[in-house]
């Protein structure tokens, strides 16, 4: 336990269970509920949107919070609140009920009032606050949904004692979206009297970016992975930001995200039909000819199953793909099955691969959670051959699962993927260099070799097997980072 409770306010766009649409959603409740669990007073707000409030679940309104007002520049808008328990966890989660504003059926709406829904939970979590009479230790924000909390604390709060000694977070999941609008937008922020604080060469063409705010104004930047950290403070993963950053290089951290293991975990995972573990992996082998069962696919136990659960974009790498999988499969007793949804040209080639190749590729166009734990542990390797990866979280389930990871050294897989040393019997994967298809048909190669030595490969999944990703382990390096911000 902290030696000193801290009190933590978490300002997010995603929180599991409730809205989910990649790693956002679970780091949030991830790092919420480990702070929780270790003592620590956290509060999380997020909006109640619309598909929230279909789900069966105990949502209680909260009385001394409901019809509060607030000024979005000639706007004024109404919000109650809603409150629950985060699953599995003490930690308060608020829900910030605007129907206005989050009456979309989706999490992102992509409409023209996206900023507003984002501006109003910010300020009205601060607000929340307020009311409470709560004054939190840290303000921990994420992405650029939330990333005006900082300037709001440093500007339109900065009279109320409360926040005196709050410092602030900005964790940087993805900096790929920054939320870039019009200046125009500036009095509905509340920002128009403060304009000389923001970007200048932004506003003198006419827009404003709540990304590049945060970075300006939080107290500390984190990201989700060491080498992430690294990578953003350079042109090629910086999106422009990456001058900035190295201005800030003294205020930013990396840290990887964690993995809930009380949800993937082999030797207790709902959704399979055999248990497995490092010690007994008699229940790996009955997955695999289980999973090939389930998507009618040849078993033949020479074979490797290789695996793919991902958001089908230019991100993940899957440009790769398209030289390099089907040589493989004309010369090689392969399986592939892959789980996954997005961009049509990628699909089309997925779909394209299950014909020509019909007994070795199966592919499910679309995402159900089931299929990707059966994935993990039925297969005998996992693909993540991404452009670039913040931190990424299956390459360490499939650690977990004792399924080799394939991997680009980028972001947080270079963090979490040890080259397998067959002499040295080292090591948990097959991480390259090179964003090429030389690169992937390389590690491919390298991967398809070892598995033909089963007593090595026993020993490789073990050592993946042993790794330790788990909250309670990463969290401390959050409490270590907040108890430093708070002695500055």
């Amino acid at each position: 336990m902290p030696k000193t409770a801290l009190k933590v306010c978490q300002i997010a766009s995603e929180l599991a269970p409730f809205a989910k649409t990649g790693g956002l959603g679970d780091v949030s409740a991830g790092l919420s509920r480990a702070l929780g669990k270790r003592g620590n007073d956290v509060r999380v707000f997020l909006p109640f949107y619309s598909r929230i409030a279909k789900m069966k679940h105990d949502f209680v309104a909260v009385e001394f919070l409901r019809d509060q007002e607030i000024a979005l520049g000639p706007r004024r808008l109404t919000y109650g609140v809603l409150t629950t328990k985060l699953p599995h966890s003490d930690v308060d989660v608020y829900l910030i009920h605007c129907p206005a504003l989050y009456h979309h059926d989706t999490v992102y709406s992509g409409d023209w009032d996206e900023y507003l829904r984002y501006a109003l939970l910010t300020r009205a979590a601060l607000e929340c606050c307020q009311r409470m009479g709560w004054a939190p230790d840290i303000v921990h924000v994420h992405d650029w949904h939330t990333a005006l909390g900082p300037i709001y604390l440093r500007t339109l709060y900065a009279w109320d004692r409360l926040f005196a000694r709050t410092k602030t977070v900005l964790t940087l999941h993805n900096l790929a979206y920054q939320g870039v609008y019009s200046s125009q937008i500036l009095d509905e922020l509340g920002l128009s009297p403060f304009a000389s604080m923001l970007y200048n060469e932004d506003l003198t063409q006419g827009r404003v970016s709540f990304l590049k705010s945060g970075i300006l104004y939080a107290d500390l930047l984190t990201t989700v992975s060491r080498t992430y950290a690294k990578e953003i403070q350079t042109p090629e993963f910086g999106f422009g930001l990456d001058s900035l950053l190295r201005a800030r290089a003294d205020h930013l951290a990396g840290i990887v995200n964690g993995v809930d293991y009380g949800e993937w975990n082999p030797a207790s995972d709902p959704y399979l039909p055999h248990y497995f573990s490092a010690e007994n992996l008699d229940g790996k082998a009955a997955m695999k000819k289980a999973l090939l069962e389930k998507v009618g696919l040849p078993h033949a136990g020479a074979a490797p199953v290789i695996g793919l659960v991902s958001r089908l974009t230019a991100q993940k790498g899957l440009d790769l793909l398209f030289d390099t999988l089907p040589e493989f499969f004309y010369h090689r007793d392969l399986r592939f099955v892959a789980l996954g949804t997005g961009e049509e040209r990628y699909e089309q080639f997925l779909a394209w691969m299950q014909i020509s190749f019909p007994g070795k590729v199966w592919y499910f166009r679309g995402y159900s959670e089931e299929l990707a734990h059966w994935i993990e542990a039925g297969s005998d390797l996992f693909l993540m051959p991404s452009r670039f990866e913040p931190c990424g979280l299956n390459q360490m389930y499939s650690l977990k699962y004792g399924t080799p990871p394939i991997v680009r050294r980028t972001g947080g897989l270079a963090d979490t993927v040890e080259l397998w040393n067959p002499i040295e019997r080292k090591g948990t994967g097959f991480p390259f260099d090179h964003f090429t298809p030389e690169g992937l048909r390389w590690a491919l190669d390298y991967a398809l070799n070892a598995f033909k030595d089963p007593v090595a490969w026993k020993q490789l999944q073990k050592n993946g097997m042993a790794k330790d990703f788990s909250w309670e382990r990463q969290v401390r390096l959050y409490e270590e980072l907040y108890a430093r911000l708070q002695r500055t």
